[in-house]
């Protein structure tokens, strides 16, 4: 039998075992700040498959100093990442599988049918809070990982496995696992990509827009100026921008995507008295960066563009708004198509599937945009999971895209890796 017949007979084989093994990881409610049982499992799991272990907790002030850092809280207590080394026999390319172990919350319960932590299979699917976003991902790393080792394949290059955390709020681990020395030529994120293939993830920044009215007693509004309504009129600028910025993406990994690079307003406060004409609203929001676009200077468009709302509108004459950027932050990242890593990717999903994997530009940010502009490491997003189920109540995943998309990985391993003769 050859390595890519052992490696796959290995997965079936044992396909109950690991579902049971996902099933555990849903259980563990890792949101932020909760991550340390699973990254126990984790470190477990990789310990007696006898790979080198490296456990560590984040340093909250070495990293806020860094400017790539963005988090979402003041400390990084009880937050570990784990990376563990699948050692080679030496002279072959190394390669990173990137993943992360923090949710979202759960969100409102009563939109769930079963315990968002229940781990719960029906019909193939595996229902949970991270099923998708993406521990189905990093099952399906680790099972690769775990069927080559088993099948007694020798690699010559290096396999890290890395399972970090605070991705959903900016990628702190990732930062974390760079600024500790991780490097490799080559690095793969199992996101849920429904199996397509990303050699490009756009990024995003968070956003707050201050806008100034002026106040009066609601009984005499019309001596007043209502921020509430000064709002809609910053929306349809942004709006403006938005149309503008999309306009300029002719990148045929797009073609699929109606909004290549949205920008969105997710948040909004503003009055403070039902009698009273508002005379401030706050607006939070996120814009996409697209690959290759420099993070500073789609900073400096928006903030031109608002400047320009006093030709629309007087008022803001007297009270332009002021922006602010805060929270999260993700970097965009590519590589080309012709990338060698790429093709050996390419390669291992069309001996698998017999068919040619679709290719596309991520929706969103991934920590692959950390990793190659601050490692320089080629990246390429592939992973189980479909999209629209990440962040999503009565979250699920296909099982059989874990398993598929563990023998692609494992297929790559070898091809990327080299294997002692």
């Amino acid at each position: 039998m050859g390595h890519i017949e052992a490696v796959r007979h290995y997965i079936k084989s044992y396909r109950n075992d690991y579902t049971e093994l996902l099933q555990e990881m849903v259980k563990q409610p890792s949101t932020a700040g909760n991550e340390q049982g699973i990254q126990n499992l984790i470190a477990i799991r990789l310990e007696k498959l006898g790979l080198h272990v490296d456990k560590w907790e984040l340093d909250y002030d070495k990293l806020s100093k860094h400017e790539a850092f963005c988090a979402s809280r003041n400390d990084f207590e009880g937050s570990e990442n784990v990376v563990g080394t699948l050692k080679g026999s030496g002279n072959g390319r190394s390669i990173i599988l990137n993943g992360h172990v923090d949710v979202v919350p759960e969100g409102d319960l009563e939109q769930w049918e079963d315990d968002p932590f229940s781990g719960t299979v029906k019909d193939n699917h595996l229902f949970g809070r991270g099923a998708t976003d993406m521990k189905g991902g990093n099952l399906a790393s680790l099972v690769a990982i775990e069927a080559v080792k088993a099948s007694g394949i020798q690699l010559k290059g290096d396999v890290l496995y890395q399972s970090v955390v605070e991705e959903e709020s900016g990628g702190s681990g990732t930062l974390a696992a760079i600024e500790r020395g991780y490097r490799a030529d080559a690095a793969l994120i199992p996101e849920p990509t429904n199996m397509r293939m990303f050699p490009k993830q756009q990024g995003s920044i968070w956003f707050r827009v201050f806008i100034h009215g002026k106040s009066a007693h609601g009984g005499t509004r019309y001596k007043g100026v209502s921020a509430i309504a000064k709002s809609n009129v910053v929306h349809e600028q942004i709006l403006s921008l938005e149309k503008k910025r999309n306009e300029r993406i002719t990148d045929p990994l797009y073609k699929n995507n109606p909004i290549p690079i949205p920008i969105n307003i997710g948040r909004i406060e503003g009055g403070n008295w039902p009698s009273s004409v508002p005379d401030q609203v706050v607006i939070e929001g996120r814009m996409g960066i697209a690959p290759g676009e420099e993070i500073e200077r789609a900073k400096k468009e928006f903030e031109d563009h608002l400047a320009n709302l006093n030709e629309i509108d007087d008022w803001f004459a007297k009270a332009p708004v002021r922006v602010e950027w805060f929270g999260a932050r993700w970097l965009p990242g590519e590589i080309d198509e012709g990338h060698d890593f790429m093709r050996t990717i390419r390669k291992a999903y069309e001996n698998y599937k017999g068919e040619s994997p679709q290719i596309e530009a991520s929706p969103w940010g991934t920590d692959g945009g950390l990793l190659t502009q601050l490692a320089d490491i080629p990246v390429v997003v592939f992973g189980p999971g479909e999209t629209n189920m990440a962040h999503y109540p009565n979250e699920y995943i296909d099982l059989n895209h874990i398993f598929d998309t563990a023998a692609i990985i494992a297929e790559t391993l070898i091809n990327w890796c080299g294997v002692e003769q």
